[in-house]
C-alpha cells in the first residue's frame, strides 16, 4: 500500500501536473491556426465578429451586412476583441472557443477535487481532456463550447455552494452561479437559464430535496442575472423593435417545437454521439451512474445532481425538433466528474487496476489496429477532384491510430504497477488521436473554406465595389475576402435580415441582371452552374477565379486596382 501511495503522490506532484498541463496547452492552442475556417458556423461567427469590429456597432449584430438576431453576441464580442488585439485570422476566430474549453477542463478538475479528493479531481480533468467530442468542439468556432463552458461553470458553482461550508461562502458561490447563467444566456439565449432550472426541478423531484431552493438565493441571484444579461437585450430592442418577436418566438419556441430549421432527427439521435464523444470512458459510465444512484439519498448529493444534469440535457434535446451534434456538449463535463470519481474508487489504495481494465485498453489497441484495414474507405468517399486530398487525410488518420495504439499498449503495461499512469497514458492516446485527426481535416476542409479562391482574386478586387452573391450564401468567402455581399434571389438563412431591409438585396435574377448591366464596378460570387446559365443569357461577365464549388466574376468594364 505504501508503494502505491508513493507512486500516486509522485504522479500528483504539482510540478509534474504543471508540466503535463503545459504540454497539453501547447497542443491544444498550438493547433488552432493550422486549419482554415469551414462552413457554416466557423465562417459565420468569424464574419459577424469582423463586421462588428469594422462597423463599430457592438449592439446590432450583422452577417453579410444584414441584421442577424439568431443568437446573442457574447462570443462575437470576444472574437471581435481578439481581432482588434491580435489581427483578423483563423486562430483568433477560434480563440474564445479554445479558451473556454480549456478553462472548463481546469474548472472540472478543481471542482471534482473539492468534492471527491485530489486524485479524483485529476482523473476528472483527464477524462474530459481526452473525450473526443470535447477536444474537437474546443477547436471549432461554434457557439456550443462557450455556452457549455458557462453552463458548466454555473454547475460547478452550484455544487460548491451546496457543499458543507459557511453561509457566506454558499451565498458567494451561488452569486457566481447566477452570474455564469447570465453569461450562458448571452452566449446562446434563454437555454442558459432554462437548463439549470430544469435540472433543479428534476433533482428536487427525484431526490425529494426541496430545501435546496432555499439555498439558491433566488432574489439576489435574479438581480445579478438581470444586471449582467438584460442591458444588451434592452439596447438591441430599443434600436430594433423587430428583435423581440424574432428572438424569443422564432428562435426559441418554434425552434424547439417545429421543424422550421430542418434539423430534425430520430429520438435516438444523440445516443451514438454520446457514445463516440465519450468513447475512451464509455465503459465506465454504468458503474459511475450506479455509484451516484447509491448516494442519492445522502443529504445533498453532488453525484445525483450530476446525473440529473446529464439526463435532463440529453432528454430535452432528444425530444426537440431541432437537433445538432453540439447541443449535448454540456453533458461531457458532468459525466467526467462522475467517471473521475468512479476511477478513483477503482484505483483504491494500491493505485492499481485489474484485468478488466487491461482487457479494455488492449481492446482499444486492437480496435486501432483494425482501423488500418478500413483506411481505403476514406478515399472511396472522394469525388474525382478530391482523391489527392483524401489520400493526404489518410496519412493523418494513420498517425492518429498509431498514437492510440502506442499509448493504449503503454496503459496496459502500466495498469498493474501504476494505475494512475495507466489511466493518464490511455487518455493521452485518445487526446492525440482526436487532435491529430481533427487537425488533419485541413486536407479536406480547405476545399470548402474558400481560402484558395480568395487568394486567387483578392489583390485584383478594389476596396470599394458592389459584390453580389447570386443564389448562394457562402460562409467563408466574405470573411477571407473582407467584404460583405449583396444577396441575390435566395436569402438563405438571411431571410429575416432582408425582410427588415429589403433595399439591401436583389429579390430576383431579373433585378440582378438589370442592375449588373448598369454597374461597372460589380463583382459576383456564384456556383459554376449558375455562371453557365447566366452566360447563356448573354450577361456580360469576366471570370477572375474559380474552384470546384464557386466562381467569382466581374463586370467586363470594371477596372482592376492596378489599372486605377
Amino acid at each position: 500500500m505504501q508503494l502505491g501511495q508513493t507512486k500516486q503522490l509522485n504522479l500528483l506532484n504539482p510540478s509534474k501536473i504543471l508540466l503535463l498541463a503545459l504540454v497539453y496547452a501547447l497542443l491544444w492552442f498550438g493547433t488552432l491556426n493550422y486549419r482554415h475556417l469551414i462552413p457554416s458556423d466557423e465562417g459565420r461567427y468569424a464574419e459577424i465578429a469582423r463586421e462588428m469590429l469594422v462597423t463599430g456597432d457592438w449592439v446590432t449584430p450583422r452577417y453579410n451586412g444584414y441584421k442577424y438576431f439568431e443568437k446573442p453576441p457574447l462570443q462575437v464580442w470576444a472574437t471581435a476583441i481578439a481581432f482588434k488585439a491580435f489581427g483578423i485570422g483563423d486562430w483568433q476566430a477560434r480563440l474564445w472557443t479554445a479558451l473556454t474549453g480549456f478553462l472548463t477542463i481546469i474548472a472540472i478538475g478543481l471542482t471534482s477535487a473539492k468534492l471527491y479528493g485530489a486524485r479524483a479531481g485529476f482523473l476528472s480533468a483527464v477524462v474530459l481532456a481526452s473525450s473526443p467530442m470535447w477536444v474537437i468542439s474546443g477547436h471549432m468556432n461554434s457557439l456550443d463550447m462557450g455556452l457549455s463552458a458557462f453552463l458548466v461553470a454555473a454547475l460547478c458553482s452550484l455544487l460548491l455552494a451546496q457543499s458543507p461550508q459557511s453561509k457566506s461562502s454558499t451565498r458567494h458561490w451561488m452569486w457566481l452561479c447566477w452570474g455564469f447563467m447570465a453569461l450562458a444566456t448571452l452566449s446562446k439565449g434563454l437555454i442558459g437559464a432554462a437548463i439549470p432550472a430544469m435540472v433543479f426541478i428534476a433533482y428536487s423531484l427525484t431526490n425529494w430535496d426541496w430545501k435546496i431552493w432555499k439555498r439558491l438565493h433566488l432574489l439576489s441571484g435574479a438581480i445579478i442575472f438581470l444586471i449582467i444579461s438584460a442591458p444588451w437585450f434592452v439596447l438591441v430592442s430599443q434600436r430594433n423593435p423587430e428583435f423581440l418577436e424574432f428572438f424569443f418566438i422564432h428562435e426559441h419556441l418554434q425552434r424547439f417545437t417545429q421543424d422550421a430549421h430542418s434539423r430534425t432527427g430520430p429520438i435516438y439521435y444523440f445516443a451514438p454521439l454520446l457514445m463516440i464523444g465519450l468513447l475512451p470512458w464509455v465503459l465506465q459510465l454504468p458503474g459511475a451512474m450506479a455509484k451516484a444512484w447509491g448516494e442519492r439519498w445522502r443529504g445533498f448529493s453532488s453525484s445525483w445532481l450530476l446525473v440529473c444534469w446529464s439526463v435532463v440535457i440529453f432528454a430535452f434535446f432528444s425530444v426537440s425538433h431541432s437537433k445538432l451534434p453540439g447541443y449535448i456538449i454540456p453533458i461531457f463535463p458532468a459525466l467526467a466528474i462522475l467517471i473521475g470519481a468512479r476511477l478513483d474508487q477503482l484505483l483504491g489504495e494500491h493505485n492499481s487496476l485489474g484485468l478488466d481494465w487491461r482487457l479494455q485498453v488492449l481492446a482499444f489497441a486492437v480496435l486501432g489496429a483494425v482501423g488500418f484495414f478500413f483506411l481505403s474507405e476514406i478515399s472511396r468517399q472522394a469525388r474525382p477532384d478530391e482523391i489527392i486530398a483524401y489520400a493526404q487525410y489518410t496519412l493523418w488518420i494513420i498517425a492518429a491510430l498509431v498514437a492510440l495504439i502506442i499509448f493504449s499498449l503503454l496503459a496496459a503495461w502500466k495498469s498493474k504497477r501504476n494505475g494512475l499512469l495507466s489511466l493518464t497514458s490511455f487518455a493521452g492516446g485518445f487526446f492525440l488521436c482526436a487532435i491529430i485527426a481533427g487537425t488533419g481535416h485541413e486536407t479536406l476542409g480547405r476545399a470548402v473554406s474558400g481560402i484558395d479562391l480568395v487568394e486567387q482574386v483578392k489583390v485584383d478586387i478594389p476596396e470599394k465595389v458592389n459584390f453580389y452573391s447570386v443564389n448562394i450564401l457562402d460562409h467563408t468567402v466574405p470573411f477571407y475576402l473582407g467584404k460583405t455581399m449583396i444577396m441575390v434571389a435566395s436569402p438563405d438563412e438571411l431571410e429575416f435580415g432582408v425582410q427588415q431591409e429589403p433595399q439591401l438585396w436583389m429579390p430576383t435574377l431579373e433585378a440582378f441582371t438589370a442592375r449588373w448591366k448598369e454597374d461597372d464596378t460589380a463583382y459576383a460570387l456564384m456556383v459554376p452552374e449558375q455562371y453557365i446559365e447566366l452566360q447563356k443569357q448573354g450577361l456580360p461577365m469576366q471570370e477572375i477565379g474559380r474552384d470546384s464549388r464557386r466562381v467569382i466574376v466581374k463586370h467586363p468594364d470594371t477596372a482592376s486596382p492596378t489599372k486605377q
